[in-house]
């Protein structure tokens, strides 16, 4: 039992690398955890061919149906802004589409930056958000959020999509149950809500409640929220952790069916409130199908360690956990069985260079987007 319960408890990881080759020890624990998915930053992309071969070995050692991702929502937060190009943001999109009366204006989006990741060897990108722009979270989030309105996100978000699955790409929505009342950045703490549950049902959660049947994957965030009613219980856990939010409201009330992914497990929002071990073990108890950790070794072998002493300990997180990988892994048969896309030719990729750059001059309007990460702000530097 103990080597099927060791691949079970790898494949519920999507892991970070430390930068642009495999070294042997990251080889090594590859091999160990078989992670399910993995996770690239700026740090670890170059240029496509390299990126494509440094995808392709961590597959090799992970399980089957690697999820390979990346954070690309266009604006400040893309990671392949260095080796491809610019893309415009979701705020800026988001906002010509209404100006312009072109919806299609977020589809676009949604192809181009399918194209995008798809040239480079990944199959899933991050995004779309599709948290608000409120005031509150205004200087974290800057131009991240497509609209300030639950119908105004909606409409980018089923475009942007429509324009991923288009491509055969993978999109995730993020941050559930919604940041745009944070405040505080939770790369750093845990960040406070005090919104209330009718606000977050009928504005924050409005986006997901639409379009939960196109989004393969839906990240959960590190916040937590303060006004919810009585009967939900831990309220200052973050929503990671919290079996209300995700097994409660996302499984249950909304009808979610894809695979939900954790926030990065080494932020501050979760590591002020649970040692890493112990925010691993609550993440799965609470409905996670898969946790990212996108940078330590140790974290990422401490967490590993974790869930396995935790299923060797307890029979009832034993069985929990082998659930878990199980419907994880046909999620992931299902979403990645055709394998990585074609590399693209030094021409195709100039052409799809210019494309992106006709894209951000015709949504700009003479206004330029923010495309260089604010040095503040770690989501978007890393």
């Amino acid at each position: 039992m103990t080597q099927p319960l060791r691949h079970a408890a790898g494949s519920l990881l999507v892991v970070g690398l430390g930068g642009t080759e495999i070294t042997p020890l990251e080889r090594a624990w590859l091999k160990l955890v078989r992670p399910g998915g993995v996770i690239l930053f700026r740090r670890n992309i170059a240029d496509a061919s390299q990126t494509r071969a440094l995808l392709d070995e961590a597959a090799s050692l992970a399980s089957e149906h690697c999820v390979r991702c990346v954070d690309v929502e266009g604006g400040t937060v893309n990671r392949l802004r260095d080796a491809l190009a610019p893309l415009p943001s979701a705020g800026t999109v988001g906002a010509a589409a209404r100006r312009l009366s072109k919806p299609g204006l977020a589809r676009n989006h949604g192809e181009l930056i399918a194209r995008a990741v798809k040239a480079f060897g990944f199959n899933t990108t991050l995004a779309p958000v599709v948290d608000l722009a409120l005031p509150d979270a205004a200087e974290v989030l800057g131009s991240r959020p497509p609209g300030a309105n639950g119908a105004e996100v909606t409409a980018y978000a089923r475009e942007f999509l429509a324009g991923l699955a288009a491509q055969g790409v993978t999109g995730c929505g993020k941050h559930f149950p919604g940041l745009g009342g944070a405040s505080g950045d939770t790369h750093f703490a845990t960040a406070e809500i005090f919104r209330t549950w009718r606000q977050i049902w009928n504005e924050d959660l409005a986006p997901y409640r639409a379009l939960h049947a196109s989004m393969p994957m839906i990240m959960m965030n590190h916040a937590a929220y303060q006004n919810m009613p009585g009967a939900a219980p831990g309220k200052n856990r973050p929503a990671s952790a919290s079996l209300f939010w995700i097994t409660a409201v996302l499984r249950r009330r909304i009808g979610y069916r894809g695979i939900i992914l954790s926030d990065d497990l080494e932020m501050g929002g979760v590591l002020k409130f649970l040692p890493i071990d112990e925010a691993a073990i609550a993440a799965i108890r609470a409905g996670n199908d898969l946790l990212e950790i996108c940078h330590s070794p140790e974290l990422i072998l401490r967490s590993y360690e974790a869930l396995v002493a935790e299923a060797e300990h307890s029979t009832a997180f034993r069985r929990l956990l082998i659930h878990r990988a199980l419907e994880a892994g046909r999620k992931r048969r299902r979403m990645y069985s055709k394998g990585a896309s074609r590399a693209l030719t030094a021409k195709q990729l100039e052409a799809l260079r210019v494309q992106i750059a006709r894209f951000r001059d015709r949504v700009a309007a003479g206004e330029p987007d923010a495309i260089a990460p604010r040095t503040e702000a770690l989501a978007e530097i890393r």
